[in-house]
């Protein structure tokens, strides 16, 4: 059953609600639109403007789990975050088309209009906020990879980095949470951490298989999916919290499209369907949250 079906399903909960919406013959509905749920028919009325549109959507397509080029036709991409901005795009009307950039490229991009909305897995921060609105939909849970046996002792952000090498992503909220151990490991006698720069999780991944990095810090998802790929050679020291969210960002100069996929998201998550592709993409439940906007202001 594609997305677009099981949110029609799951708001209408049995087929014949849909003859509510009208023009149903034999069964079967006359447009896409008739079998539209009646509280995404709602928003589509009081969103017209995004009825019939194709907007684009910036994404980093290196993130298993979230999104990433299809193994079985890579002119697609696969993942929890394409279901669910398809889900978006079901109800209020529109469709999406993917733009693929490096993951420090995911805000400029949309920032110089080259993409309407960016679903890529991005954490929402007040200094993101600058360049975008977000509206969150997940928690956030961070994974501690690091290769098998954990050598260096790697127990989480704190000094047990010291001295260590980290593999992460150009533009990650990771980036200064290890930069800024710099003054403790310092007063502690003990070497400042290294930090590798890559474009994508594949990279950092591959530089503690080679041996270049000791760890990468970075969602619980991707890296238990590491550990699972590479069972013999890395393992998950730990998982810590950071008091950050998931976020869909939008143009900060586009309050009512803002308001739009927020009030979509809203919908979705009532009629649990955000749950249940988080289940599919083996997501943990209680990674879900509840939609809130992150705004610079």
């Amino acid at each position: 059953m594609s997305v677009a079906a099981r949110l029609r399903s799951a708001l209408f909960g049995v087929l014949g609600l849909a003859v509510a919406v009208g023009g149903m013959t034999a069964g079967l509905p006359q447009k896409a639109e008739a079998a539209a749920p009646e509280a995404c028919a709602a928003l589509q009325a009081k969103y017209p403007a995004l009825k019939g549109k194709t907007l684009v959507n910036a994404i980093n397509p290196h993130t298993p789990g979230y999104e990433t080029i299809d193994p079985n036709d890579p002119t697609k991409y696969i993942g929890f975050d394409i279901d669910l901005g398809e889900a978006i795009g079901e109800c209020l009307g529109f469709k999406l088309t993917y733009k693929p950039v490096t993951f420090a490229a995911l805000l400029t991009t949309l920032q110089a209009g080259q993409a309407d909305i960016v679903i890529s897995d991005i954490y929402a921060t007040k200094e993101r906020a600058k360049a975008a609105d977000f509206i969150t939909y997940l928690k956030v849970f961070d994974g501690v990879l690091v290769a098998k046996g954990n050598p260096k002792g790697i127990n989480g952000i704190n000094l047990s980095l010291c001295g260590a090498v980290a593999a992460e992503n150009t533009g990650y909220v990771e980036v200064p949470l290890i930069q800024a151990l710099e003054a403790e490991c310092k007063a502690a006698g003990k070497p400042v951490p290294e930090i590798q720069l890559y474009d994508n999780n594949a990279n950092c991944i591959q530089a503690i298989l080679s041996g270049r990095a000791d760890t990468y810090i970075n969602d619980v998802n991707t890296v238990d999916g590491a550990v699972k790929a590479y069972p013999d050679k890395l393992e998950k020291a730990t998982a810590v919290t950071l008091p950050y969210s998931v976020g869909i960002a939008v143009p900060r100069n586009n309050l009512e499209f803002r308001d739009a996929v927020m009030a979509a998201l809203v919908e979705i998550q009532k009629t649990g369907l955000q749950a249940e592709l988080m289940k599919k993409w083996n997501l943990p439940a209680e990674q879900l949250e509840t939609p809130k906007l992150v705004l610079a202001d």
